[in-house]
């Protein structure tokens, strides 16, 4: 069955692997589109043939002209335009956002033809916690950039994923294992491909195994939740009460200190006592 598509923007997901991935929809959309942006043109040429598409492409990626966006916002008024990225789903660790921000804000026609994600495929395949994630994308090349970056998540709940590369994979996971501590961890590579392969252990036993053969291929980092914290002890308790008295009534600051540390509201009202008549 032919759809017919109204102009607007249409981000299309493709495959990150194997090209019987992509949707029938995402094909008759492609077969149909005025116009597809693509990251390479040499990649996004495999995957219109596949789909048995001839339309032409215009390369539009982080580089992109202001003035080019604009044509394109300006094209979807009465044109089919179709963004593709290299892989996966548009936007997701690439800079498309910009044109969907531009085009809502011209009101055009926005949608979205959901399909592969690659941050999604390893998470599924990791055996980590699911239930709460964070997609980190790549980390800064330079060393003091990725262990601020590492800083500012480490105390996150979640599991963490990750892109990286082959070359880099295995400073990227010591990196990891110094900063946010000796994580499960899964690395996923060449998704959907025929040597897709997942490898599961510690950080700081991955770092030893990919430093003595780096990997080839597009790579997915999974890295668990952080394990429970450790109680308070009383340095860090009586420490919480002064802040908190310093600002609130005795009875108020208990009740916060107990529900920031989980601890008995009682006894750190009593101890609060203790602690103001010092």
């Amino acid at each position: 069955m032919v759809s017919k598509f109204e102009p607007g923007l249409y981000i299309v997901a493709g495959p990150i692997g194997n090209l019987s991935d992509l949707t029938p929809r995402a094909a008759e959309l492609l077969r149909q589109a005025d116009v597809v942006a693509v990251e390479d043109t040499r990649v996004s040429a495999k995957l219109l043939r596949h789909a048995g598409s001839a339309r032409p492409m215009i390369p539009y990626h982080d580089h992109s002209s202001e003035q080019l966006r604009a044509q394109l916002v300006d094209r979807m008024a009465g044109e089919v335009v179709a963004l593709l990225s290299d892989a996966g789903t548009p936007l997701i660790s690439d800079p498309g956002y910009k044109l969907v921000r531009d085009a809502r804000a011209a009101g055009r026609y926005v949608t979205s033809l959901p399909g592969p994600s690659a941050a999604i495929a390893a998470l599924t395949l990791s055996g980590l916690p699911t239930d709460r994630f964070l997609f980190v994308g790549f980390l800064p090349s330079k060393e003091k950039a990725r262990a601020d970056a590492l800083e500012e998540i480490a105390n996150i709940r979640a599991t963490l994923v990750f892109y990286e590369s082959g070359p880099r994979l295995s400073a990227s996971l010591a990196a990891m294992a110094g900063r946010l501590g000796d994580r499960d961890t899964a690395v996923v590579r060449e998704i959907s491909k025929a040597f897709e392969e997942t490898v599961s252990g510690r950080l700081s036993e991955l770092a030893v195994r990919y430093a003595e053969a780096p990997p080839k291929g597009e790579i997915v980092v999974v890295v668990g939740p952080p394990g429970e914290a450790p109680p308070p002890n009383e340095e860090d308790r009586d420490a919480a009460l002064r802040e908190a008295m310093a600002r609130l009534p005795v009875s108020k600051a208990a009740g916060e200190v107990a529900k920031k540390l989980g601890l008995d509201r009682r006894a750190l009202y009593a101890r609060a006592l203790e602690l103001k008549d010092e």
